[in-house]
């Protein structure tokens, strides 16, 4: 192995060897750890530690670093007392996630350390987003985002790349190809020759690198990045490398040929450097005993730390109130200033003054600048707030949402326009698995708005009709706002914004230049979990949103021998419960109406909520009415069939009746 150091000092070649040794030592310890039951589980990177330490060595402290399950050289690279890094191993309350997640998926705002989730691919847009916010604040800062070979396949590393070319992001793609996938070898994962290759697709410069020669790593980036500093651009980096243990310790490597096991072992990144040290003089036998020695003592005392560290006693409340990020609604009135305007006006409205109260917010979506948007709510955006703020993107909706993630993580508020929320499928796994849980794992808050065009009623067919807020109503750490009025809209989109946790924001299709109101002309805020009575009544309770909200209107405006109360949720989560059951105990009678099919509905766990706490109050049953089991079809004759406006209004005299 050539180890051409050129202009490096011995000192800084000694700073690698403590850097590349540290990790080892680490994961030895570790090793023994295992066979005595004292660790369950553990990633080895055994093979090919001088990628993450060679590259982190690089990076300044406020740099941000997105790592993978097998880059401990990373963590203590960014010099993270060892004690924390055992703790979260152990599930031990000091360590990064409470005990909510294992090993390595976590980060730390602290050491400026992304930490991954099990999907993989969605960190390359995180880095994206982290990216775009340096480049917004003009700092000069590089972002570095690693992935393994297996995880090029996903459709993330492609729509991440794509993106970072397109808007010239700072980012160092880091691919760890380490030959297996799990058990996958890489002839079975792609047919390029080199990775690398990939980034010509993308107009994107891209070099081949030892992964195993930590000299090389590190003089490579270190003018890798004094270039992009200059010249900022994304740049693709394969390191040619190898895992020398299984995926996990549990899973071996029994299907690694032996002959491969010994070629790549003669390659041990450590032991190498190790020798061309003490061959070169740098390093003496008596001065690598006292590195190991030091480095083994601290993992040592610090082992011990945790071992006198009380195992994590489970609390109800504090599990539930880590879900969101705690958020105290600022309750703002406008002035007495109204203008009567349109569904769509106030929304449009809302991201503007938003847009102005907040330096830092960001808006991405397909067509939204100069074109104004599919609908045109951000019509003369670019004209008042510029492209840096008002960004085109390609169409990679899971991209684009963890690049939300990544500009919340670097200090920006980010909204991002779903062009219908149907597109929402090809995004969703950012949504639900990155946004929503963060703050519990590891405390770290997404401040990410999505909107989503939604729903019938316009003949626009299965893909641009669903109105699909029951796929996010499930998921803990999401907000999902519904608004039916133009005064709701602005309000509740004005909350959402500045509220700092991830927030469904459902817009009707079909409400957007139907519906006028009186709305004030300056900013103000409405809160979640509080929902509007409408109409007041004594015979039964109606409960709606959306559109359905209108359809009941319609009806009792037909029928005002109807007594009702008129219920419009607004905000699905959070649910404001108490004027549900405050109306269901007066009226006796529920019937829930949702445009979204039936099966797994909002309207489902609002009828199960009032059976179980009203049930005493109740003198017929919970009624729910929706839209058929089926895709919204395009014609109009099935759509009005599929629709349950006309159903509504027989299901509520057969209710009335009972």
């Amino acid at each position: 192995m050539n180890f051409d150091r050129q202009n490096l000092t011995d000192d800084t070649l000694i700073d690698l060897y403590k850097r590349i040794l540290k990790p080892r030592l680490i994961e030895e310890k570790m090793l023994i750890l295992i066979r005595q039951g004292k660790v369950s589980k553990w990633f080895s990177g055994i093979g090919q530690e001088a990628i993450a330490c060679g590259v982190t060595a690089i990076l300044d402290k406020d740099e941000y670093i997105l790592p993978m399950h097998r880059n401990l050289g990373v963590f203590t690279g960014r010099d993270i007392p060892l004690h924390r890094l055992f703790s979260q191993w152990q599930g031990k309350a000091n360590g990064f996630t409470k005990g909510r997640d294992r090993s390595f998926h976590f980060g730390t705002q602290e050491f400026h350390i992304i930490g991954m989730i099990s999907h993989l691919g969605p960190q390359l847009g995180v880095a994206d987003g982290i990216a775009l916010a340096n480049k917004l604040k003009k700092n000069g800062k590089i972002t570095a985002v690693f992935t393994g070979e297996g995880a090029t396949s996903e459709g993330d590393f492609h729509e991440a790349l794509n993106i970072a070319a397109v808007w010239e992001l700072p980012v160092m793609f880091i691919i760890e190809n380490n030959g297996y996938g799990l058990s996958t070898p890489t002839n079975e994962q792609y047919r390029c020759e080199n990775l690398a290759d990939k980034g010509i697709g993308y107009g994107m410069e891209s070099h081949i690198i030892d992964g195993n020669n930590i000299v090389e790593v590190y003089t490579t980036l270190s003018e890798l990045k004094q270039s992009m500093i200059e010249h900022p651009r994304p740049v693709l980096l394969e390191f040619k490398t190898f895992r020398m243990r299984g995926h996990e310790e549990a899973s071996g490597t029994k299907y690694v040929p032996q002959e491969l096991m010994d070629m790549w072992a003669i390659k041990d990144p450590v032991d190498n450097f190790k020798k061309y040290l003490m061959e070169s003089g740098v390093l003496s036998s008596e001065k690598d005993e006292e590195i190991k020695s030091a480095i083994k003592s601290e993992i040592d005392e610090n082992w011990a730390l945790v071992q006198q560290e009380p195992e994590i006693v489970a609390s109800y409340e504090e599990e539930l109130n880590d879900v969101y990020k705690p958020f105290q609604y600022e309750g703002i009135t406008p002035s007495d200033k109204i203008e009567n305007i349109r569904l769509i006006d106030a929304i449009s409205a809302g991201l503007r003054q938003s847009m102005e109260r907040y330096p830092n917010s960001v808006i991405m979506g397909q067509d939204i600048a100069e074109y104004g948007g599919a609908f045109k709510i951000t019509d003369g955006f670019v004209a008042q707030f510029g492209k840096e703020r008002v960004i085109n993107t390609p169409i990679c909706e899971s991209a684009v949402v963890s690049a939300g993630m990544g500009l919340s993580i670097n200090g920006y508020k980010a909204i991002v326009e779903m062009q219908f929320a149907d597109f929402v499928s090809t995004g969703f796994n950012p949504i639900v698995n990155l946004l929503a849980k963060s703050h519990y794992r590891w405390l770290e808050n997404a401040d990410v708005v999505v909107r989503m065009p939604c729903g019938g009623g316009t003949q626009a067919g299965p893909f641009h009709s669903q109105t699909n807020e029951a796929w996010f109503t499930k998921t803990p750490g999401l907000k999902v706002v519904y608004p039916a009025f133009p005064y709701d809209a602005k309000g509740l989109l004005n909350t959402a914004i500045n509220d700092p946790n991830p927030v469904m924001f459902f817009e009707h299709k079909q409400l957007y230049r139907s519906v006028y109101q009186d709305v004030p002309s300056d900013y103000y805020t409405l809160p979640f979990g509080k929902a509007s009575l409408l109409k007041e009544g004594n015979d039964i309770t109606i409960i709606s949103f959306g559109a359905g909200v209108h359809w009941a209107l319609e009806t009792l405006k037909n029928q005002p021998e109807i007594s009702a109360d008129l219920i419009d949720l607004r905000t699905l989560q959070p649910l404001d419960k108490e004027t549900i059951y405050a109306s269901v105990k007066k009226t006796g009678k529920v019937i829930i109406l949702q445009e979204d099919s039936m099966f797994g509905g909002i309207a489902s766990d609002i009828s199960a909520m009032i059976m179980e706490d009203c049930f005493e109050y109740l003198d017929g049953p919970v009624k729910r009415v929706a839209s058929l089991e089926s895709p919204i079809p395009f014609t109009k004759a099935l759509e009005d069939q599929y629709l349950p406006k006309e159903r509504f209004v027989s299901a509520l005299h057969e209710l009335l009746a009972y």
